[in-house]
């Protein structure tokens, strides 16, 4: 079975491979193809995957190309984690807003649509070339924002494009494990858009036992998003949400402490991976190891400003282990390949799931996953106020998808002045300019 990994040349990449050598069962991936237009990256990369191959039976063959077309061609699954613009992008991104005093992290508010829109009309030249060369082909899509790209790229390949993330699998598991649950037998009840989620329940033995950790103060303070959002305000939710909520619900917090902090994130992430490239320019570099350094940093790391905005103070130990995206993509490939049904929860089109969105918006479920791909379960509605937000963000998403189709700039503005976070038409007007001003991807813009 032959895997293609679109931004093969990415970091994470080896997260992936890692998670394909610990698959011996008929079916597995035998073949993986990095596709990456920086050849000096995709050669870093493949000496990573090199090592750590190293001794492991029948571990999958691994090429490197940076032709589209010719990674694509006889493909059973393609793996999207392409980062259009870099991570200079990405610091620009953030620079650009915090200048207007609004947010600008990659997903989420002014960052998050610049990142879209720069990264749509790709995403969507990719889902082309994959309907044409690859018709059979499965699409898993990590690329960021995952569920607007997503959604983009459903309007070509329907149902054959699945987005994952790995958010609320940790958050799910986190609880799980405070509530003395084994991760892996709980069913978490998770509902909203991608980055924009919350638990509502996490059943073990087929008994919720969120409510006894809601009515525990010092159990519910004791993990990430206890210590991030603060027990009261989690109490008076009835619910744990994702932690990318921190940035709606502390919004001028985190405003302040990103301004205030020595680095963003993206530029940080793009100092350090400039490091790790360099590094592996050497020949004699040794690569698993310099790439697993690298990464034990960047988790410690995440999410550094909210957690000193809130004064959650440093990560846990728990919460700097792997086993993320990676093993959701594996476990979604089995369950297609195999025919082994399995639940995850993934970002699909909504059908009749949330009677709030059309049947085409793309939402972060709970699904079911056969042969014939993730079937979304049925959940309760959302709340009144997680119902606005969730439809206040998809209709920004749905005039980002229109702006990056015609190349209105006064779309573009649209989706700007729409999002929650942006609290001003002027600014979003300024955001547009400023971004396709410093973004050569958003010339398109007019």
């Amino acid at each position: 079975m032959k895997l293609v990994i679109l931004g093969g040349g990415g970091f994470r990449v080896p997260l992936v491979y890692g998670a394909l050598l610990g698959d011996h069962a008929e079916g597995r991936v035998t073949e993986v193809v990095l596709h990456d237009l920086d050849a000096a990256r995709l050669g870093a990369i493949a000496r990573v995957l090199a090592e750590q191959a190293d001794g492991v039976p029948d571990a999958p063959s691994v090429t490197a190309t940076t032709d589209l077309d010719e990674a694509l061609r006889g493909a059973d699954f393609v793996f999207s984690a392409i980062r259009v613009g870099g991570l200079e992008g990405r610091a620009a991104d953030e620079r650009v807003a915090l200048a207007e005093d609004v947010l600008g992290q990659e997903t989420v508010g002014a960052g998050g649509i610049a990142y879209g829109l720069r990264t749509v009309p790709v995403a969507v030249d990719i889902a082309r070339r994959v309907k044409e060369l690859a018709p059979d082909a499965w699409v898993i899509n990590f690329t960021n924002p995952a569920g607007l790209v997503t959604e983009a790229m459903s309007r070509h390949v329907g149902d054959r494009v699945i987005g994952i993330c790995d958010s609320p699998v940790g958050l799910g598991r986190r609880v799980a494990r405070v509530l003395g649950g084994n991760p892996d037998e709980a069913f978490i009840d998770y509902v909203g858009l991608n980055h924009l989620g919350w638990l509502r329940g996490l059943r073990i033995a087929g008994r919720d036992e969120l409510p006894r950790l809601l009515a525990d103060p010092e159990l519910l303070g004791s993990f990430e998003e206890g210590r991030l959002f603060g027990t009261d305000w989690l109490r008076s939710l009835g619910a744990i949400p994702n932690e990318y909520l921190h940035y709606y619900y502390f919004n001028r917090e985190a405003v302040r402490a990103y301004q205030e902090a020595e680095q963003t994130r993206g530029a940080f992430l793009r100092d350090q991976q400039d490091g790790f490239y360099a590094e592996m320019a050497r020949a004699t570099a040794p690569a698993l190891k310099t790439w697993d350094d690298t990464r034990a940093e960047r988790e410690a790391t995440y999410m550094a400003e909210n957690r000193e905005a809130s004064g959650a103070g440093e990560r846990a130990e728990e919460d700097l282990e792997s086993g993320g995206y990676e093993k959701v993509a594996l476990a979604l490939m089995r369950a297609i390949a195999r025919d082994e049904r399995a639940t995850l929860i993934l970002n699909v089109r909504n059908g009749t799931t949330l009677s709030a969105l059309d049947a085409d918006a793309v939402i972060e479920v709970p699904c079911s996953v056969d042969a014939n791909g993730a079937h979304p379960l049925s959940v309760s509605p959302l709340p009144g106020h997680a119902t606005g937000l969730v439809c206040a963000v998809k209709a920004v998403e749905r005039e980002v998808l229109a702006a990056a189709d015609s190349g209105s700039l006064a779309t573009a503005v649209k989706a700007f002045a729409l999002h929650p976070l942006v609290d001003s038409v002027t600014v979003a007007r300024r955001l547009a300019e400023g971004y396709r001003g410093v973004h050569p991807g958003l010339a398109y813009l007019r």
